[in-house]
């Protein structure tokens, strides 16, 4: 290799993500003949470790997959799940012993390709808005955990949810969700 790796290069080689062939091989000797490669990914390796140590506080809210969810569940971690259709409510809560709330938010995502999740709090006042959210089409769901540290100190709330697909003629509604929580 004649060039620097490119980040997605990167983060392929470090999750595991590329082919065994040739390319591989040739992919680990230019990491230990180029100084400045190996420290992108050294620096690659240390955020992640950070990302998963927030993530384990519940310090992060997130889209995930549902190979994540399944991850997590292998792993011991305890979760709290709650599914709501589109248009639906659900009183919820976290309890001490949570780990993770996974919130499944259920609608009809076939032929969406980009889907975008804003999150509002008291009084519609939005909060946040995460684009390009990972889900499922042909499950119909997005997976949302949020941050399981903010919820087991807050107190009694209302939040909505609204995923809206993103397309070349604008943003589309999909459908708004509500959560009612009561602190345990």
């Amino acid at each position: 290799m004649k060039s620097h790796l490119e980040f997605p290069a990167l983060v392929d080689y470090w999750f595991g993500d590329r082919s065994e062939d040739a390319s591989e091989e040739a992919l680990e000797e230019h990491l230990f003949a180029c100084a400045q490669c190996s420290a992108r990914l050294e620096e690659l390796v240390a955020l992640g470790a950070a990302i998963r140590a927030a993530f384990g506080r519940g310090a992060v809210r997130a889209v995930v997959s549902r190979g994540f969810v399944e991850r997590l569940r292998r792993e011991g971690m305890r979760l709290r799940e709650y599914r709501v259709d589109a248009g639906g409510s659900v009183n919820c809560t976290i309890g001490a012993q949570d780990d993770f709330v996974v919130s499944r938010l259920q609608a009809p995502l076939a032929g969406i390709e980009r889907l975008d999740l804003l999150i509002f709090g008291a009084g519609g006042k939005a909060e946040a808005t995460l684009e390009d959210v990972p889900f499922d089409p042909a499950a119909g769901e997005v997976l949302v955990v949020p941050s399981a540290a903010a919820l087991k100190q807050r107190g009694a709330f209302t939040q909505q949810m609204r995923l809206v697909a993103v397309g070349a003629g604008g943003t589309t509604p999909v459908g708004d969700f509500t959560f009612v929580h009561t602190p345990s």
